[in-house]
């Protein structure tokens, strides 16, 4: 199975407001990269649209590492995903799941490939990070001005 690795950010010009999100895949010295854009949005959505895309992006199931700098998605895919599965899409405050149509994404895209999350600090000179941070505000710049 092939490891593929994937970056992710995303960015908001308020929150919410228009956002954008960048995603870089790397395989064996290559990559690709991927953004996107919304018009009215929250940066959690955009942060886990990077993930979302990147994953849909591959064509057959992969080993993924994803490394983004949202903790809202690093913990959120490795630590409460299956709780809220288990609740019915409720939080332990019994809460309905904030984004829960895009965790659903993340839960499926997650049973299709064999993913691990990391979390890196964001604006600490991580240059795949610090390149999907400009790529997702770039985005954003190009379509809202």
């Amino acid at each position: 199975m092939k490891t593929v690795y994937l970056y992710t950010d995303g960015a908001c010009r308020g929150n919410p407001g228009p956002g954008g999100w960048a995603a870089i895949l790397s395989f064996n010295g290559n990559e690709k990269i991927l953004t996107g854009y919304s018009q009215n949005t929250t940066n959690n959505l955009m942060e886990m649209e990077g993930v979302i895309d990147g994953l849909n992006a591959l064509t057959e199931p992969c080993q993924v590492e994803v490394f983004s700098d949202s903790q809202y998605v690093v913990s959120g895919a490795s630590k409460w995903l299956d709780g809220w599965i288990r609740r019915g899409w409720v939080t332990v405050k019994g809460e309905p799941v904030k984004n829960a149509e895009q965790w659903r994404l993340i839960q499926h895209l997650i049973g299709v490939h064999q993913v691990n999350f990391h979390w890196i600090r964001g604006h600490n000179g991580h240059e795949k990070n610090e390149r999907c941070d400009a790529l997702a505000r770039a985005e954003i710049q190009r379509q809202y001005g």
